[in-house]
């Protein structure tokens, strides 16, 4: 048999590697940063699961006011991303210590993060209490042409990442499955 067990505890690793994102919220003029690796979209709407909890400073504010700004760093980024999610919101301004531009958005008041390739603002629609789950609804997104770097890079949860390589182009084949404008 050419398969190998893995023992099930790390069987998230198969199916974790989404994009990295960075959370940003704002509450009472203070923004914070958290490092989110464990989302997934819901279907071909604005709508994105993410799942976090009170071990996050962020979880609070995001409580509170009910929107974020899901933002998607590109690989020379890893280091900041890695290095925002190990620490806390409760005594560091991420912005700040890891030289970050925090830009206003259109709809909410989580800032957007200057130096990556995309941004969501988004608003919750729901909390899951009992398994941790946000459901947002993005509302205005964005990309960031301008940068070089484009390359985004996913956890495999065990403290490794893979980077985006080469692109494969399959729309011919699934031209029937996509949404118009896609």
């Amino acid at each position: 048999m050419p398969f190998t067990e893995l023992p099930i505890g790390k069987a998230f690793t198969l199916l974790e590697p989404g994009p990295v994102t960075l959370v940003t919220t704002s509450e009472h003029g203070r923004n914070n940063i958290m490092t989110i690796t464990w989302h997934m979209v819901m279907d071909f709407t604005p709508k994105i699961a993410m799942e976090t909890g009170p071990w996050n400073y962020s979880f609070g504010a995001l409580m509170r006011t009910k929107e974020c700004t899901v933002c998607i760093p590109a690989v020379d980024l890893a280091e900041k991303a890695v290095s925002i999610g190990c620490c806390s919101g409760s005594d560091t301004d991420k912005f700040k210590e890891f030289a970050l531009t925090p830009l206003p958005a259109h709809s909410i008041g989580a800032p957007l993060i200057g130096e990556c390739v995309a941004c969501i603002e988004c608003r919750v629609s729901d909390y899951i209490e009992e398994h941790g789950i946000f459901v947002l609804t993005g509302i205005r997104a964005y990309t960031n042409c301008e940068r070089k770097e484009q390359r985004t890079f996913h956890a495999k949860g065990d403290g490794t990442f893979s980077v985006d390589g080469a692109a494969l182009d399959m729309r011919s084949l699934m031209a029937g499955k996509l949404p118009p404008g896609v």
